[in-house]
């Protein structure tokens, strides 16, 4: 914490090389870990003293405060300055809006990540499936299913199939580890966009079984089917996670520009 400033906002770290300006991540990084000192209410410390903490131009502050405001962690107010809004939350929360893997997830809400590997296979693409995920009937693909613990509970059932040519070889180390970091870093993909859509469905066996639904008085799982797509425009992945329904929300930030009347 500066003087004469509040601390960081919780989530005012780096999800992934690229989602922070350059100069704030070489110059010391707005850390999660580190951002739980700022109250609702607070604000940050000024842009100089910013600036100089991080050793990076005005321009480089700018942009990473602009994305905590997209983000519904700040809000910048005319002659005041920049204001925490962000407030803990109980629950771990997914952003609706945002690419994360597992693991940068459950960082950024100070949980301790697991990942229990179910299945790791190859296999073709049938005709019933091309039509529930997009991609090309007979194509080489990989599917994946994983069990997703935090602080030790299971509490998501991912679903994944990952088309080969743009994959390479998966393995269940990878799996267990982080498929996006492998994806990022190892073959230097670019991962841009995705298309999500959120349900509530009644529970499967496999759900009920894997994710303890029954001691919990549950018999369905909050849904989150996605089509991820590269910098090439090609549709790598179709997921689909299974979650828990009383242990996670998802969000979003929006905003109103000026009507028009």
């Amino acid at each position: 914490e500066r003087p004469g400033g509040g601390g960081l906002p919780p989530g005012a770290g780096v999800s992934r090389p690229g989602v922070w300006p350059r100069g704030v991540r070489r110059g010391g990084r707005l850390r999660r870990k580190d951002a739980g000192r700022g109250r609702a209410g607070s604000l940050l410390p000024s842009e100089n003293s910013l600036t100089e903490l991080f050793g990076c131009a005005r321009n480089t502050i700018r942009r990473a405060v602009a994305q905590l405001a997209a983000e519904g962690y700040v809000q910048p107010i005319h002659g005041k300055g920049v204001q925490v809004i962000y407030r803990p939350k109980d629950k771990a929360e997914f952003i609706v809006g945002g690419i994360e893997s597992f693991k940068e997830s459950a960082l950024r809400n100070r949980r301790e990540p697991g990942t229990r590997v179910v299945v790791c296979e190859e296999m073709n693409v049938s005709e019933s499936l091309a039509e529930r995920t997009g991609f090309p009937a007979g194509a080489a693909i990989w599917h994946v299913e994983r069990i997703r613990f935090l602080d030790g509970v299971p509490l998501i059932r991912d679903i994944h199939y990952f088309l080969k040519s743009e994959v390479g070889e998966l393995t269940p180390e990878i799996a267990e580890d982080s498929v996006y970091r492998y994806l990022e870093e190892d073959l230097g993909m670019q991962i841009t966009m995705g298309k999500r859509r959120i349900t509530a469905e009644r529970a499967s066996k496999e759900d009920a079984s894997l994710l303890e639904l029954g001691k919990h008085g549950f018999d369905f799982v909050a849904v989150i089917t996605g089509k991820i797509y590269n910098s090439n425009g090609v549709q790598f992945e179709y997921t689909q996670s299974r979650h828990r329904p009383d242990a996670f929300y998802f969000y979003d930030t929006a905003t109103r520009s000026h009507g028009r009347w």
